[in-house]
């Protein structure tokens, strides 16, 4: 095929519905529906195309559906008739293009305030917005999953304006270092699902580096796992430290660890929002974070690899944020 895709394109399908009331999680999960990629087949009926990563997002939604109430399944499907996977893909181009087209209008508005000679002030705003921009755009291109034509004039409209507000900065405060690590976190044994991304990768990395540096970590089946004495179950979905409300597994492991250090918790911001995908904190590093994250598991298949390699990456985080200012 031309777009290099295997020629039988498997897709996950999230059927579900929700209560009438009350209305805001209706919207909450309309948001986490656009923030994860998804498109509506039917209008209880939206689809990703399938791998790894995708059904970690829809069974975390299913979850979330189901405690509110609402009723969700997840199922993988290769489409036969009546809707072709050229058609399917056309839905995600036209999504994504709808949103590059939001990000090329407000850089063409930026451009002309710059042109119209502002102030120093003014210049510092619109870094500030050019740079809430390039995440916006960072956002929508890990849900562009087939390449939608509109992201390169996106990124060389932004790319330009970004050129011509260029500015260093430097930022070197030092952070302080982190609370004592909770006693009975230590001497057990951590156990989380197979195909580590970055929550898992990052919760592992603060176990060892911060709570237990001789922690015994296994990788099981996602499902249908009975933990044994003396285990603890993180980022799980019956887990004894996993999502909590919002918050992302490596948040709610900072909390029941008692870690209250600024460092941990600007990392744990780019944590949340790579694995949610709701731009709750819009850090500038999340996105090469995220890309550095991506590669890792692209190259490496085995969950020990993954971490061997992540964990330099959150080494050099920590330390760029004890010697970052604000």
């Amino acid at each position: 095929m031309s777009d290099g895709l295997p020629d039988e394109q498997r897709w996950l399908l999230l059927i579900h519905q929700l209560p009438s009331k009350p209305a805001y999680f209706r919207v909450k999960v309309w948001r986490r529906l656009q923030g994860i990629g998804a498109v509506a087949v039917k209008s209880t009926v939206y689809a990703l195309p399938a791998n790894a990563e995708t059904q970690e997002d829809f069974e975390w939604l299913l979850k979330e559906i189901v405690e509110g109430g609402g009723e969700a399944m997840v199922c993988e499907a290769r489409l036969i008739d009546g809707f072709s996977d050229d058609q399917a893909r056309a839905l995600f181009d036209a999504a994504r293009d709808e949103d590059y087209g939001e990000i090329i209008e407000e850089a063409k508005a930026l451009s002309t305030r710059l042109e119209a000679a502002a102030p120093a002030e003014d210049r510092a705003e619109l870094r500030t917005q050019a740079a809430r921009l390039r995440k916006r755009l960072a956002d929508v291109a890990t849900t562009d999953f087939f390449g939608a034509t509109g992201r390169l004039s996106a990124e060389s409209l932004l790319a330009e304006l970004e050129c011509r507000l260029a500015e260093d900065t430097d930022m070197t405060k030092q952070q302080p270092e982190p609370s004592p690590r909770a006693p009975d976190l230590k001497g057990r044994t951590w156990v989380t699902r197979k195909g580590v991304h970055v929550d898992r990768i990052a919760c592992t990395w603060l176990i060892r580096r911060f709570i237990d540096p001789d922690a015994v970590i296994r990788f099981v089946p996602g499902k249908s796992y009975v933990p044994k004495a003396g285990e603890l179950r993180f980022d799980m979905f019956e887990g004894e430290i996993t999502h909590e409300g919002d918050r992302c597994s490596f948040e709610v492991l900072m909390a029941r660890a008692g870690l209250a250090d600024p460092a941990l918790e600007a990392i744990s911001e780019i944590v949340h929002d790579i694995d949610l995908k709701d731009s709750k904190f819009g850090r500038e590093e999340t996105t090469g974070i995220a890309s550095l994250v991506a590669g890792i598991c692209a190259a490496n298949e085995r969950d020990d690899q993954r971490i061997a390699q992540g964990a330099p990456v959150f080494d050099g985080l920590y330390q760029y944020f004890r010697t970052k200012r604000g």
